[in-house]
């Protein structure tokens, strides 16, 4: 550091003036800096704002202390702009500084930290930054936007005013000020290249965007534009259900009100706090366009939240405020930070603990939001183990009749019926109740129970759930005949000879044509006439691949259809004694239109007419 100063004492006033040097190696700090440091330049104001706030709690603190005993006054922090001058001021009433802490904080702490920073990132394209704490970096950011910066302070303590100046050289000034009231006065000189923000309209987005919560007020075009205590810094035993969902109105304007919510509040091993709301999701896996917001002692930093969120829960709406996430420079993470795992393993902790009362305190109710919820508990219990073991008591599966059952209770209700020869259990499912309804009342004729398991997460859901319960598969309704499906290793007698087989055989497969193969198998007569069925491996692989997450290719492989022709329905006789191919085609076709793969008159009323005219 070299300085020239004269220090005069005039009138015991003290009048100075000092030229300085901030540092020798580094011309071009300031556009490295400019350049490097943050990609999106209005964060300047955020930085700024930020130490306003920081500077007028610490002389509330020491006032607290009993350690300042002069009047705090009113303490609001003040941005204005003022587009002839062309600067944009931020003044805050905390501490302000002597020209001392002047020469120590901005000058040696908060250079050289920028300094060090522009040596060890320069080559790395700096997105890896360090931590904004290590380097007291904030102030720099003016330079973003600033040609010229003057900060125009006076201390608490008995001290004269002083003055800084700098236009983003290595040079300074520092003289005596005529402030004469306590705090500090950031002037930010703007560069041709950043008028935008002489504009009152976007000052006001970016006031908007990352200091609606701050916890002093701040007051920019005459009004205040922060809520100094939102509802997560307060406890929540002094909250009514009213004030939560005033909270998610002013988050979420014109969003539909959210099931419910979980405030989070806790302060070992790491300070978090927050509210997280379920939203109505309505079974799609719509990517929500609202998303939760992460603080930092009530500084706005991002909405990214990947890391410190796990991934089942990206689609929570609300806020989570933590000053232990270590941000770098531009404030996006740093992920491999134990703090950043830990406070992932606790939100899912308490998120489980929440569905669990719930479920427990309000069944009905939990199960008319369902619907809703149960997308985050199979995400969750597909992609988290620790989840899983949780949720395993209070996920829900739904029958085709619309009732509930948790796993433990289907179990129960389907032990007795649906236990294969091998002795294990086999739960049927649909994937879409209007398409497979024919088999679905097969099933249910049969005393066979049926699931409803229609959303894009249930491939995987299923998959998980196989793997983690014993002895038992799932197997879509229309997988195979219901014999075959639930194989109780009991055969069925078929009524006709192996030639009738064969030419019936043959008699499909010419009205059939190609992508079919056609099987005759001697069903029990209350199965349909025909029964169409795909591989339930194929079909799964799928259906997953459409969903992501499986390869591609078999995404891309035709499904083929296996015809299983009734050897014992009455209506099939009919077709060999008469070797009717246009009954024939008539039973094919509602094959297909079980399954939805042929539109024409309803179901059920084909079902009617075709085994009626038998």
């Amino acid at each position: 550091m070299h300085h020239h100063s004269n220090l005069l004492q005039t009138n015991g006033y003290n009048h100075f003036h000092e030229k300085g040097n901030i540092s020798i190696h580094t011309e071009n700090i300031f556009p490295i800096i400019k350049k490097f440091l943050y990609s999106d330049h209005e964060i300047f104001l955020r930085e700024l704002v930020s130490n306003a706030v920081d500077a007028t709690q610490k002389i509330k603190r020491l006032a607290s202390l009993g350690e300042y005993g002069g009047e705090l006054g009113d303490l609001t922090i003040k941005v204005s702009v003022d587009k002839e001058a062309r600067t944009i001021t931020i003044s805050d009433k905390g501490l302000g500084m002597t020209a001392d802490e002047i020469k120590k904080y901005i000058n040696q702490i908060a250079f050289s930290g920028a300094l060090e920073f522009v040596e060890k990132y320069k080559d790395q394209g700096v997105e890896r930054g360090a931590i904004i704490g290590q380097f007291g970096l904030g102030f720099y950011s003016a330079f973003m936007v600033a040609s010229q910066v003057e900060i125009v302070t006076k201390s608490y303590q008995d001290a004269p005013a002083a003055r800084w100046i700098c236009d983003g050289s290595t040079e300074f000034e520092i003289s005596a000020a005529d402030k004469t009231e306590r705090g500090t006065d950031i002037i930010l000189h703007v560069a041709p290249d950043s008028e935008e923000f002489l504009e009152q309209y976007r000052l006001n987005t970016v006031l908007e965007k990352y200091g609606k919560f701050l916890p002093i007020p701040v007051e920019f075009d005459g009004k205040v534009i922060n809520e100094t205590e939102p509802i997560w810094t307060k406890n929540p035993n002094d909250l009514t259900d009213e004030d939560y969902l005033k909270f998610y109105e002013t988050l979420y304007p014109f969003s539909e009100k959210p099931l419910f919510w979980i405030h989070l509040n806790v302060d070992y091993p790491f300070n978090l706090t927050g509210i997280l709301y379920f939203p109505k999701i309505k079974n799609e896996l719509q990517l929500s366009r609202e998303k939760i917001q992460l603080y930092s002692r009530q500084v706005f930093i991002t909405d990214e939240v990947k890391d410190v969120v796990p991934d089942f829960l990206m689609l929570l709406h609300g806020v989570i405020d933590s000053p232990d996430i270590p941000l770098n420079v531009s404030r996006s993470f740093l992920q491999a930070d134990a703090n950043v795992k830990k406070i992932n393993g606790y939100i899912t902790r308490k998120v489980a603990d929440k569905l669990n009362e719930l479920f427990k305190n309000d069944r009905p109710g939990y199960e008319e939001k369902f619907s809703d919820i149960g997308i985050f508990i199979k995400y969750g219990m597909v992609s988290d183990d620790k989840f899983y073991d949780k949720a395993k008591d209070f996920v829900l599966l739904q029958s085709a009749d619309e009732k509930y059952y948790t796993l433990e209770e289907y179990k129960a209700k389907t032990e007795a019926t649906q236990k294969d020869k091998d002795d294990s259990l086999v739960w049927l499912y649909t994937t879409d109740a209007g398409k497979q309804d024919a088999y679905i009342q097969t099933a249910l004729t049969r005393g066979y129970d049926v699931l409803k398991l229609e959303g894009a997460i249930d491939p995987h859901f299923i998959g998980k759930m196989e793997q983690k319960l014993e002895k038992t598969s799932f197997k879509r309704v229309d997988a195979d005949s219901l014999d075959r499906l639930i194989d109780k290793g009991v055969t069925v007698e078929s009524v006709l000879s192996e030639d009738e087989k064969t030419s019936l055989k043959s008699l499909f497969e010419g009205v059939a044509g190609a992508g079919y193969s056609v099987d005759v198998q001697p069903l029990s007569s209350d199965e349909l006439p025909v029964v169409l069925t795909q591989n339930e491996f194929m079909r799964r692989m799928n259906d997953m691949s459409k969903m992501g997450g499986q390869p591609a290719f078999f995404g891309s492989m035709p499904m083929t259809y296996n015809l299983i022709i009734n050897a014992n329905h009455p209506a099939i006789l009919r077709v060999k004694d008469s070797a009717d191919s246009n009954l024939a085609k008539q039973l094919i076709d509602l094959a297909l239109l079980s399954q939805g793969l042929l539109s024409g008159p309803s179901l059920t009323e084909f079902i009617k007419r075709t085994v009626a005219g038998v």
